[in-house]
């Protein structure tokens, strides 16, 4: 392929990374707003000590140069999953898992045509799983994902 050739081509947007300050103020804030159920989630300061950060980080690992989790179903199923299985916060793990992956996907146009409730109820059997059962249970991810997940969003 040449240089004109390449340029051609339409470029594929980047997957945007979600930091700490939106997972506090758009992801936590909401799962606190509409999960109000009888065990409050607790301020996001009480958050585990670099728990949270590694969930955010493990979708964009690279080795040899190549992502470990690819595409926007490979990095939101595996933020999903560590979201919930590793328990960056004291309460409210599934309920934050679930604001995490909208606005993931939000943030990178695209929409989940799945209501609150039933994403919770997945997060739920995925918080069940037995942690030696990963890869079956990732690709129930991904598959639930590929299910629901809508290429565009309009953000006006």
């Amino acid at each position: 392929m040449n240089d004109l050739q390449k340029n051609s081509m339409p470029k594929r947007k980047a997957i945007k990374e979600l930091t700490l300050l939106q997972i506090e103020t758009v992801a936590h804030s909401l799962a606190q707003e509409m999960f109000k159920w009888d065990e409050p989630i607790p301020p996001f300061v009480t958050r585990f000590p670099d728990k949270l950060e590694s969930c955010l980080k493990t979708p964009f690992q690279k080795f040899d140069g190549k992502s470990l989790y690819r595409g926007i179903q490979g990095k939101g199923a595996i933020l999903f999953y560590l979201m919930v299985k590793n328990h960056p916060f004291q309460n409210g793990n599934k309920r934050v898992a679930v604001m995490t992956l909208f606005y993931f996907f939000y943030k990178n146009s695209r929409w989940m045509n799945v209501s609150n409730e039933e994403l919770y109820e997945f997060a739920r059997e995925v918080a069940k799983s037995d942690p030696l059962d990963r890869d079956r249970v990732m690709q129930r991810i991904r598959d639930f994902i590929r299910k629901n997940i809508n290429n565009s969003v309009d953000k006006d």
